[in-house]
């Protein structure tokens, strides 16, 4: 009689064990990638923050240095015609709505009350008020963002 020797018994994983494996996986991955995901909220949130932090920055300047006497001596806030020429109000020009649908995402319109979207987005990134220098997102994606 022949006993099998350590050697040749033959090892592996059984059905069994991989699907545990597997499962396992997926369970990890289903709890993983959702927070992977709420990145890119996050960074999108950020950066119109960030953009509308530089841009209405811009604009108290313009309105300060409009008071000087170099600057005419009167304070107004620029026109929106200003606002949209880069090297006026802003050096780069006015950068782009992370969260706008719009073709051209750095496009300023005309708005009326702060935090009310102007055709949600469709038409221009950002919408400005002339006569009180607020500058808000023009965007209605439902998360908030005219409301910076």
């Amino acid at each position: 009689m022949k006993v099998p020797s350590k050697f040749n018994a033959k090892s592996g994983f059984t059905l069994v064990e991989l699907v545990i494996v597997i499962v396992v996986l997926g369970i990890l991955a289903a709890v993983a990638i959702p927070r992977f995901l709420d990145f890119t909220g996050d960074a999108n949130q950020a950066a119109c923050k960030g953009a509308l932090g530089g841009t209405r920055s811009a604009i108290a300047n313009h309105y300060a240095h409009s008071a000087t006497p170099s600057g005419g001596g009167s304070a107004t806030y620029p026109t929106l015609v200003e606002l949209n020429s880069a090297g006026t109000v802003m050096a780069q020009g006015i950068p782009d709505n992370p969260y706008s649908t719009s073709a051209v995402k750095n496009v300023v319109i005309l708005g009326v009350t702060k935090g009310t979207p102007v055709t949600a987005g469709t038409t221009g990134g950002w919408c400005y008020n002339e006569t009180t220098g607020e500058f808000w997102a023009n965007t209605a994606s439902g998360a908030g963002e005219a409301g910076f």
